[in-house]
């Protein structure tokens, strides 16, 4: 590829240990050029406290980062307040907001070639006076796109989300056939031109315990589920459920499914962060352009120590350039590419 556009990375929240990850990431030699969104002070000062030689070029539009180890390409934004790693400031909320902002707006712009957003602490925005849910919901709106959809993978599982950041109390009612078709529209569409499967296998997970004992345990699954599955089934896609969600992940399903769809949060992750937490990735689909992310929060705790793990950050950026690549090709038909997560850096 001639001059490839850069993927970005959003830093995060920075008495975290996005900035962390960052500064790591650029020690050694990387095969696609990279640009952060970040503070350059604050990306000196913790790479100085990582004991991390660093050398920080800022981003231009025109020139195309450097891949050497030791190199960091940034594009530099100024915080409202000084930084100490482990210590929450909501006076910089604002900036982490406006990282976000300018990363949505580089890649909708075509500057960029796909992006990859460190963690943030909801929190701590929330205590700012900002309302915001989650990075999947804040680039719908940047985008002013209607629905899109959750969906978290490692290498061996992939999981999709119906509903994502809502309180228990209110999935029921945010469980249509509207949003069900919706999703299932968007992760089959996804999963073909952005992972090249040509003929997506989803397995659809129930609403309630044992997906509803035909109708002794709720009625979800008789009067909303099954009736869009019969639907989409006659349109061609390729759909198993509703699966009781206690035996969805078993081999039996696993073995025969490229992604679980789960009706709510809590009822898909934790069994994915089970099986592959610090390795995983999160993938935003039906999004106008490629966003990846790491799996994990802020874990400031490990800001400035050195113990931040980049298994994540490795993944987000793997699927991110798979993603691009396979959507270029349109519809690679190999299922896994050859590239593995550790061979991205």
């Amino acid at each position: 590829m001639t001059n490839p556009k850069p993927i970005v990375i959003t830093s995060g929240e920075p008495a975290g240990i996005g900035p962390d990850l960052c500064i790591q990431l650029a020690q050694k030699p990387r095969a696609y050029p990279i640009v952060v969104i970040g503070n350059t002070e604050l990306m000196q000062q913790r790479a100085a406290q990582l004991n991390l030689d660093l050398k920080i070029c800022n981003y231009l539009d025109d020139q195309t980062p450097s891949t050497q180890a030791g190199t960091l390409s940034v594009l530099d934004l100024p915080l409202s307040a000084p930084v100490k790693a482990q210590q929450l400031n909501k006076e910089n909320s604002p900036y982490v907001i406006q990282c976000l902002s300018l990363a949505a707006k580089g890649c909708l712009e075509n500057k960029f070639s796909a992006l990859v957003t460190g963690p943030v602490q909801k929190s701590v925005i929330n205590d700012a006076g900002i309302k915001f849910s989650g990075h999947t919901e804040f680039f719908a709106d940047q985008c002013k796109t209607s629905k899109v959809v959750m969906m978290l993978a490692t290498k061996k599982l992939k999981v999709a989300l119906v509903t994502t950041h809502l309180p228990l109390s209110q999935v029921s009612a945010a469980i249509t056939q509207k949003n069900i078709k919706q999703t299932l529209h968007i992760v089959n569409t996804s999963l073909k031109k952005q992972f090249g499967i040509q003929q997506p296998r989803i397995a659809v997970c129930g609403l309630n315990p044992h997906a509803g004992e035909n109708g002794h345990l709720g009625s979800e699954e008789i009067d909303i589920i099954i009736p869009v599955i019969k639907q989409l089934k006659k349109e061609g896609m390729s759909l198993n459920g509703p699966l009781p969600a206690d035996t969805a992940f078993t081999p039996k399903y696993l073995d025969s499914s490229d992604v679980i769809v789960a009706m709510y949060h809590d009822q898909g992750l934790p069994v994915l962060k089970y099986q592959g937490f610090g390795s995983a990735a999160n993938i935003t689909l039906g999004l106008p352009f490629i966003r990846t992310s790491v799996d994990h929060g802020t874990a400031l705790d490990l800001a400035g120590t050195g113990k931040a793990d980049l298994g994540s950050m490795n993944t987000a950026i793997y699927y991110a350039t798979l993603l691009k690549t396979t959507h270029n090709k349109s519809l690679n038909k190999q299922k896994d590419l050859s590239l593995s997560p550790g061979e991205i850096n």
